[in-house]
């Protein structure tokens, strides 16, 4: 696959988003579909693999990785995440999201950040981690305190490159004054736009940007008419039946275009978002090796510039209903 660059590290242009392959994401899942769908991404080229310590029970997610990539580590640029798997006894501040859980909890304090990474280290096993994330900012610690600990990981060997989860422009200053920044993890597709200013950092900065949920948590497929029971996106107003008719209806024209373009509108999603930005590289999940390999084509799908210019037009006519996660 066509490889981009998120700072000094080179990835492919599509990585894969593992926190589908545990259950209770869009329903139950066996650990053998997961670690199938895991292999065929790997098969696929997109080896840049994203999980988190907070997906799945008890680090289920990180030891799923573990256990497919441990013997293609080579061949596999590794990140994940902390601050959300706060350990018991240990505080926690709230989070506000847009789900209707309302919030969720973190602790990035320095004195968590090395007891984090060895365990993500253990759950993975292996001896560095690639990409190490923090996954939220804690309103209750400076970031230039977190990413203090985090660089003394750099300089003792276990993580490679340093990266910043759901982050505003001005975070990312503060952060990258501490120690250089590699990528910035945020929401970014058709139906949730980043926010420019960060954009505008993330370039002048050098760091690059890793699009989750580059697929409107599945959304953009143009195939969700409804969900199942055990589906995490219950919780996102988004998903609602009412707003999820409604959102359909507005996304046809996409679709539609899709179509008289001959390519999935899954594949359309992607592409565009990958033709955003030079720097920007997109982490699509999914649990089926057919569409997982429909997503990675999408990295080679060229669009004119007319096509471009009619669905930025398109977008800007299509109001999505409903909140999501920030």
């Amino acid at each position: 696959m066509k490889t981009r660059e998120l700072g000094s590290l080179k990835v492919p242009a599509l990585g894969f988003g593992a926190m589908v392959l545990s259950p209770g994401v869009y329903g139950e899942i066996d650990d053998s579909r997961a670690e199938r769908a895991l292999g065929a991404a790997l098969d696929a080229g997109a080896a840049h693999v994203d999980t988190s310590d907070a997906y799945g029970a008890d680090g289920h997610n990180e030891r799923l990785v573990g256990r497919v990539v441990r013997g293609r580590r080579d061949e596999v640029v590794l990140a994940t995440k902390f601050g959300l798997a706060v350990p018991e006894g240990e505080p926690s501040r709230p989070y506000p999201v847009g789900f209707r859980f309302g919030e969720l909890r973190v602790n990035t304090e320095p004195r968590m950040v090395r007891r984090y990474a060895e365990r993500s280290l253990r759950n993975l096993d292996t001896d560095v981690i690639d990409l190490y994330y923090a996954h939220y900012i804690d309103p209750g610690v400076p970031i230039e305190e977190t990413v203090g600990a985090m660089a003394e990981l750099v300089g003792d060997g276990l993580v490679k490159h340093l990266g910043l989860s759901n982050v505003t422009a001005a975070q990312l200053r503060r952060a990258h004054a501490v120690h250089p920044v590699t990528a910035v993890q945020n929401e970014w597709s058709m139906w949730r736009p980043i926010d420019p200013p960060l954009l505008a950092a993330a370039s002048e900065l050098g760091v690059g940007i890793v699009a989750w949920s580059p697929l409107g948590s599945g959304f953009l497929t143009g195939s969700v008419q409804a969900l199942g029971e055990g589906d995490f996106r219950h919780n996102a107003p988004r998903f609602s039946a009412e707003n999820l008719a409604a959102n359909n209806d507005r996304y046809a024209p996409i679709r539609s275009l899709a179509e008289q373009l001959g390519i999935t509108p899954a594949q359309l999603a992607l592409a565009w978002l990958l033709h955003q930005d030079d720097h920007v590289v997109a982490i699509p999940g999914s649990r089926t090796p057919a569409h997982i390999e429909e997503n990675t084509d999408a990295a080679d799908i060229m669009l004119h510039p007319d096509t471009l210019a009619r669905i930025d037009e398109t977008l800007s006519r299509f109001e999505v209903t409903g909140a999501t996660l920030l």
